[in-house]
């Protein structure tokens, strides 16, 4: 590799000859650790306090607006906050003297006011204890008012304790270009010059910090998981640069070369640099672990680990066959992966020409990144995002919500993010001897927090079994029954259990439960509802989906959003989801008249519904 030394410095100087005054000083600025601000005169505000002001109500205003749950709060103070420390108890001996032999003074004592002490989620969130990286790809060309844009939101993310590891990509500059290096190293520059702007220290990379070819002692010639090995490799040497800049808290920008198999620095595809990064940063990441716990260090300030993989171009997200082209909000890559690539309409080829290919490249990385990771690709119009990616791990509008609430602030546009998760497989049970009920009970037990009555649930389940919808190994399952209904032409589909486990809770898998739901009862028959679940691949008719839930379930107001209608009986509330493609028949048939309060085909339904379901025995152990 080439070191990040004098010589790096000198062959930059003389690529980037042709580049401006300021661009050389904040490069030397960068390297020689001299971290003030560079502004042209001629932008200088009349204000720099005001200019201060404003950038923090910006991030201020960029936290409240992610919303973030309590759930949400917990995961990311578990990421960034303060570890846990063993206590060690005291060694030392004091010997008190005898309570005769004190003396009794009394004494007056003022009491002092404490000051307000701040709120501990608060503190946690604006100041981060354990810092984390994150792997970005800035994906141009950008003007200098998008890039400002970019780095500011960058910048954000490592104020809440998630630094960037940059990888900067220009499309409009094609390999074996004239001058090509030199172009590509004045695009880190930008990089640099923006970031520095906004206050925070960054240092350029222009060596190869990545390896062409197979890594040396290691099979690659087989897919693990259907996912091939990237076609760069890292070595812990490779990594100085990426270390020295996180110790020094700077935030590295590399350019997309490699060293192939003669040595050479050559451009590569920012694709490949990144694969490379993610695989030998977590391999790297692993190694400290296991030598801090050998020799009894401390953690470092810094984990090398990714916990982000940020795609950030003209783009946007992956569009959807589903939404009319408008982004898919939240990617299983696990179950999605293939039929996304079969359901790609021709012209998107034109419009997001890269957008295959960065899907391939979140599906790689999230393949060696913590299974708690995810990677969003999002357009430069909405850097604000990133926060609220970053505190949620949600997309930004969830993905198992009806169309028509996608309205207002849900409103979906064509710069809505993409959220994508390594996922899990999705499948649907039909028959009943295909359950397996030890992992079953698991599953609803700790979901529920209660003992069930195994002898009576399946009893019953074994006679009204419809299906069950499993994501991964009993991860979280949806069982839906067949109730008989007097007055009703075909039985009921009941929603006898939605279940998923706490450690799965707030990592998408509620979402993908739910659309597969979806997909198999009440939008049946739709177009997209055709997706690989190992169901009827969106082929028959809907059915309206039924469920009741406790009055004081907390999960409610999740349940409210999703239904079609609900009905309160005591202690009870009775949920239901209608059929869709009926309701676009009715819609389509009608015109612009719309649908009435009440069809033909509602009326009496509710209370011969409630009749059956109310009378559905519990099935927990007292």
């Amino acid at each position: 590799m080439i070191p990040h030394s004098t010589r790096t410095c000198s062959l930059v100087a003389v690529s980037v000859k042709t580049r401006r005054t300021q661009t050389f000083r904040a490069f030397y600025a960068t390297i020689r650790g001299l971290r003030q601000p560079i502004v042209d005169n001629e932008d200088v505000p009349v204000s720099e306090n005001v200019g201060q002001r404003i950038f923090s109500a910006d991030f201020f205003l960029s936290i409240l607006r992610a919303n973030p749950s309590l759930r949400d709060t917990r995961s990311y103070i578990a990421s960034f906050g303060p570890r846990p420390q063993p206590q060690t108890p005291s060694t030392s001996s004091t010997t008190l003297p005898s309570p005769s032999s004190i003396v009794q003074v009394p004494q007056r004592t003022i009491p002092s006011p404490e000051p307000p002490k701040p709120s501990p989620i608060l503190a946690s969130i604006l100041n981060p204890v354990i810092r984390r990286t994150a792997l970005v790809k800035i994906q141009g060309p950008f003007t200098d008012v998008q890039l400002d844009s970019i780095t500011r939101g960058l910048v954000y993310l490592e104020k809440l304790g998630l630094v960037s590891v940059i990888v900067v990509e220009n499309d409009e500059l094609h390999r074996g270009e004239q001058d090509e290096r030199s172009s590509i190293i004045e695009e880190t520059m930008r990089v640099v010059t923006s970031l520095e702007k906004h206050g925070a220290r960054a240092r350029p990379v222009v060596g190869a910090i990545v390896r062409l070819g197979p890594k040396p002692g290691v099979d690659e010639t087989v897919a693990v998981g259907g996912i091939f090995p990237p076609e760069s490799h890292t070595t812990s040497s490779d990594l100085i640069p990426i270390r020295s800049a996180l110790r020094a808290g700077e935030i590295p920008v590399i350019s997309p070369f490699a060293l192939d198999s003669f040595c050479r620095s050559i451009r590569i595809d920012a694709n490949d640099v990144i694969a490379g990064l993610a695989r030998g940063m977590v391999e790297a990441a692993a190694e400290d672990h296991s030598k801090r716990s050998k020799h009894g260090d401390t953690l470092e300030d810094v984990d090398l680990t990714p916990l982000r993989l940020m795609i950030i171009n003209r783009e946007g997200g992956v569009p959807s066959y589903a939404r009319n082209g408008y982004p898919h909000l939240l990617i299983n890559l696990e179950s999605e992966y293939s039929h996304i690539h079969e359901t790609f309409h021709p012209p998107w080829h034109h419009s997001h020409p890269t957008a295959l290919s960065n899907l391939s490249l979140a599906r790689t990385c999230l393949a060696y990144m913590p299974p708690t990771s995810s990677a969003v690709m999002v357009s430069h119009r909405s850097p604000s995002s990133l926060i609220a990616n970053l505190i949620t791990n949600k997309p930004a509008v969830s993905s198992s919500l009806p169309h028509a609430l996608l309205q207002g602030n849900r409103k979906l546009t064509p710069s809505t993010p993409t959220l994508l998760r390594r996922g899990l497989p999705i499948q649907v049970i039909r028959n009943f001897a295909d359950i397996d009920q030890k992992k079953m009970n698991r599953l609803l037990e700790d979901s529920f927090r209660r003992i069930l009555d195994q002898n009576a649930f399946y009893g019953r389940l074994e006679k009204t079994l419809d299906y069950v919808i499993l994501a991964g190994d009993y991860a979280g399952a949806a069982i839906v029954t067949k109730e008989e209904c007097p007055g009703l032409d075909a039985p009921i589909t009941y929603l006898d259990k939605f279940a998923v486990l706490p450690s799965h809770q707030g990592d998408g898998t509620v979402d993908f439960l739910w659309v597969a739901l979806h997909d198999e009862s009440y939008g049946l028959g739709l177009s997209f509802s055709a997706n690989p679940n190992g169901g009827k691949g969106g082929k028959g008719e809907g059915r309206d989906l039924v469920w009741r839930s406790r009055a004081d379930n907390p999960v409610n107001k999740w349940y409210f959003e999703r239904s079609t209608g609900h009905l309160r009986v005591g202690s009870w509330v009775l949920f239901w989801c209608d059929a869709e493609k009926r309701l676009e028949i009715e819609k389509g048939r009608r015109g612009s008249s719309g649908l009435s309060h009440i069809e033909d085909w509602e009326d009496g339904r509710l209370s011969k519904w409630a009749d059956v379901i109310f009378k559905i025995p519990a099935t927990w152990k007292k």
